[in-house]
């Protein structure tokens, strides 16, 4: 293409140039161009089509305009000259760093080197124009991925298949950069206003670039208080999908300087597939890119969706292998029951899981729809309006997240079978075919006998946990009171496990009562009757073959479950909530706490004094004013004014706080989880991106300009 562009322009003194000299010295005016090969995205930016070759040339001209003959061209530097120029720019650096030294004479810094303590000066480099103006550039197109990313707006603007073929137009980031120019940004006119190629004003790879430096710099902010508070929590949420790919979401707890405890979102992590290498990828992310150390980690939690529990599992395993004072336990965002469902290994149980997130999903897009199941409540809960209007008032809110989901659902279920029937047989323009079609394939689900069977034995089965996962999720008094409740928990099921027989009949019976009132046959499941291929044991009933696929394994898994995450040192943790001011109370001061605080022996300031410590605690409270109140959280018991008085009692209370089982107080420490949800409801899959997700989510936290730009300048040079 240079080849044809010199012969159009009947350069014969070009015609032994190369390519890149040609690019490097020389300009072409667009006015030697068909305005059909110029794109026009700013008035100091002229962009060329890829084909675009010079045409219009008017070569008689200048025999009339003597003055043409002497018009300027830009001169191709000889290596002496470039090597004048360069010794000519040394000699006016150096000048000028001599001038600054003198005027900076007095205020020179002194610091003592470590080697031999002698006095060294300080001389800061002076940067030359060029410098400079790179510096102010780079600040520029920080300040717009800063801006992006806080707003949730996506780097990809238009796609390319929703414009005619031969439209030019920019991306989210470039545009943003041109309107910055035409608002008078002289940084960026001065860089972009002699550009007349084919090149983006900054790469995709330069972008990418860019924005590893902002994520790392603006989680560099949480990392650093977090290592000054020493002690810390990691928790993560559900995988999610990012543009394509599986991600971890994960976050920190821990307190700050003002006694706060926040959980705050640290980044995306790439889930694996093996549970293995994410556990080794997960600790070398925690410990190696982000620089905390484990030794500090007080408490590990997972929140999982149906099929990843056993892999996290076995992350969480592993870590306690290498720290075993990094306690595993429940999430306190997370219900019980919820948790303990989506971790059954049964395949039954999580179709269910999904397909209860499927129907609660649609009911929550359509207010219609909506006000459509309130009026099939009201028509079958004539009888029991009391009971109609709660269920009416629960539709209207998560109620998959509940404790008590599997009974709520099990009393909602012949009400949504209705509703969703007689909108996928409705042949009005009422609804779009979106939601007749969805209203069809769910009702089918929902009245599928194995659906109709796994939601009955959950709701029983989980019933026995129903009250002691709602205490770990109250106040801090009922959590302490749960801790103890555990062994009768684990009793019932061990007594339920042991007569499983007995139990799963009543189960079954109630299960087929609701299958007739649907009008729903029961039968063994199609999946199962075809992989026999009609050679089945006639005895094995349907009665007999979900006792042995759901009943026997889910209680089993359940037993193991609540063995695991509430092991003997999570236990211990627990029964040292006896510290906060309100349980001692309610326990008439007769506390033990020095029993179950060995385990954090090791954290204290003064371990020594411990025991004499928790006593003049003790003493302070139980002979308080009649006007005193007790403090009945760890949060309030953090804010005393005379905490400071007693530094292993807060150094206990801090470490305790952490545990991720224990929720944050105070709402507004807590809004990390808030955010990255709300990023994940508000934006596309494919327009979703880990570093701007960070900035999004952490858009409050101070960002400092100047280390990005001297961090890219120093990695990229």
């Amino acid at each position: 293409r240079c080849q044809r562009w010199v012969e159009n322009c009947r350069r014969a003194d070009l015609e032994d140039k190369t390519p890149d000299q040609l690019n490097k010295h020389y300009r072409l005016c667009a006015k030697h161009f068909e305005t059909s090969m110029i794109c026009r995205s700013s008035p100091y930016r002229t962009v060329l089509r890829d084909n675009a070759v010079p045409t219009i040339f008017d070569l008689t001209s200048h025999l009339n305009n003597p003055h043409s003959r002497h018009r300027k061209r830009i001169k191709e530097l000889s290596e002496d000259e470039i090597r004048t120029l360069k010794q000519q720019k040394i000699d006016e650096a150096f000048e000028q760093k001599q001038t600054t030294q003198e005027s900076n004479e007095n205020n020179e810094q002194n610091t003592v080197s470590e080697e031999g303590g002698e006095e060294q000066e300080e001389e800061a480099v002076p940067l030359t124009l060029e410098e400079r103006e790179n510096k102010d550039y780079l600040k520029s197109l920080f300040e717009i991925l800063i801006l992006m990313g806080k707003q949730n707006i996506p780097l990809e603007g238009h796609n390319v298949d929703e414009l005619p073929e031969g439209i030019f137009t920019s991306d989210n980031f470039q545009a943003l950069l041109e309107y910055r120019i035409n608002s008078g940004d002289e940084v960026l006119r001065k860089r972009f206003e002699m550009t007349a190629v084919n090149l983006e004003y900054c790469s995709k790879t330069q972008q990418k670039q860019m924005l590893e430096i902002c994520e790392n710099c603006v989680r560099e902010e949480t990392l650093r208080e977090v290592r000054d508070s020493h002690f810390f929590s990691i928790v993560t949420d559900e995988v999610v999908d990012i543009a394509g790919e599986e991600h971890l979401p994960v976050l920190v707890r821990f307190v700050d300087d003002s006694h706060n405890l926040r959980e705050e979102f640290l980044g995306f992590l790439p889930y694996e597939a093996d549970p293995e290498i994410l556990a080794v990828k997960f600790h070398a992310t925690i410990t190696e890119k982000w620089g905390l150390n484990m030794e500090y980690c007080r408490g590990q939690a997972y929140i999982v969706s149906s099929g990843f529990a056993s892999k996290m599992k076995i992350v969480a395993t592993r870590l306690l292998e290498k720290y075993p004072h990094a306690v595993y336990t429940l999430c306190s965002s997370c219900a019980l029951n919820v948790w303990l469902a989506k971790s059954v290994p049964v395949i039954g149980v999580s179709i269910a899981l999904g397909t209860i997130e499927e129907v609660c999903c649609l009911f929550n897009q359509s207010p219609q729809l909506l006000v459509e199941l309130e009026n099939t409540i009201s028509a079958l809960f004539q009888d029991n309006e009391e009971k109609g209007n709660e269920l009416k008032k629960i539709c209207h809110s998560q109620w998959t997240g509940r404790h008590d989901t599997f009974e709520v659902l099990v009393d909602l279920l012949q009400a949504l079978v209705l509703c969703l029937d007689a909108v996928s047989s409705d042949l009005s323009v009422r609804w779009n075919n979106f939601i007749v079609s969805r209203a069809f394939v769910l009702s089918s689900a929902l009245t599928d006998f194995d659906f109709i069977v796994t939601i009955v034995i959950m709701k029983n089965v989980l019933s026995f946990t129903r009250a002691f996962g709602k205490n770990l999720q109250g106040q801090t008094s009922d959590v302490f009171f749960a801790a103890g409740s555990l062994t009768a928990v684990l009793h019932s099921l061990n007594e339920v496990m042991e007569n499983i027989e007995v139990y799963h009949e009543f189960w079954f019976e109630e299960a087929t009562n609701l299958a007739t009132k649907l009008d729903v046959q029961i039968r063994l499941p199609g999946k199962f009757r075809r992989a026999q291929q009609g050679n089945f044991d006639p005895e094995m009933t349907s009665e007999n073959y979900y006792k042995e696929i759901l009943s026997i394994p889910t209680v089993e898994h359940i037993i193991q479950e609540l063995k695991d995450i509430f092991s003997e040192q999570h236990l211990k943790a627990l029964k040292c909530l006896s510290l906060v001011p309100s349980v001692m109370g309610q326990l008439k001061f007769n506390t033990s706490e020095e029993h179950h605080a060995d385990m954090f022996k090791n954290d204290l300031p003064n371990p020594d004094t411990l025991s004499a410590e928790l006593h003049c605690w003790r003493i302070k409270w139980k002979h308080r004013g009649k006007d005193i109140e007790l403090p009945a959280t760890i949060y309030e018991a953090l804010h005393l004014p005379d905490i400071k008085f007693f530094p292993n009692v807060y150094a206990l209370l801090k470490v305790l706080c952490l545990l991720p089982v224990m929720k944050v107080e105070n709402e507004k420490y807590g809004i990390g989880r808030k955010r990255l949800k709300a990023y994940l409801k508000n934006t596309l899959t494919e327009q979703r991106s880990s570093n701007l997700a960070l900035l999004n989510i952490n858009f409050d936290i101070k960002h400092d300009l100047d280390l990005m730009v001297d961090t890219y300048i120093k990695l990229y040079p």
